[in-house]
C-alpha cells in the first residue's frame, strides 16, 4: 500500500482524491495492525484533501471523519473524537437521510464512544435510532 501510494503520488500529485483514498485504506491496515498512532496523520492529511477537492460536506469526507473518529477513540481521545462523529452523521444525513441504511453505522459509531464516555441514555438513544433503521430494511 505505501508502495502504491508512492506511485500514485508521483502520477497525480500529493493532493488528488486517489491520494485521499490510498491514504484512508492504509490507515485502516494500521489500526487493524494496532498502530492507531501512525494511522491518525494519514486519515487528517485524507480529510484536508477531501475537503479540499470535493467539499467539507461530502459523503466521501464523512466516512474520513468517522474513520479517524475510531482512531482516536483507539487513542482514548474520546473528547476529540465525538465532533468528527457527529459532524460525520450529520453530513451523512445531510447527503443521503436520516433513514438510509449507513445511517445506522454512523449512529452505532456514535453510541459507542458515548458509552466510553460514560453517556449512556444519550448513546441508548442513538442505539434505538439505529435498530429502527436496520428493522425497515
Amino acid at each position: 500500500m505505501e508502495r502504491a501510494l508512492t506511485i500514485d503520488e508521483a502520477a497525480h500529485g500529493p493532493n488528488h482524491p486517489t491520494i485521499a483514498i490510498r491514504l484512508n485504506n492504509l490507515a485502516l491496515v494500521l489500526q487493524d495492525l494496532g498502530q492507531p498512532n501512525k494511522a491518525k496523520p494519514l486519515l487528517e492529511r485524507a480529510i484536508t484533501i477531501d475537503e479540499a477537492t470535493r467539499s467539507p460536506n461530502h459523503p466521501v469526507t464523512a466516512l474520513r471523519l468517522n474513520n479517524l473518529a475510531l482512531v482516536l477513540q483507539d487513542l482514548g481521545q474520546l473528547n476529540a473524537a465525538k465532533p468528527l462523529l457527529e459532524r460525520a452523521l450529520t453530513i451523512h444525513e445531510a447527503t443521503h437521510s436520516p433513514n438510509h441504511p449507513q445511517s445506522a453505522l454512523y449512529l452505532n459509531n456514535l453510541a459507542g464512544l458515548l458509552q466510553d464516555l460514560g453517556q449512556l441514555d444519550e448513546a441508548e438513544i442513538l442505539l434505538e435510532r439505529a435498530r429502527r433503521i436496520r428493522e425497515a430494511q
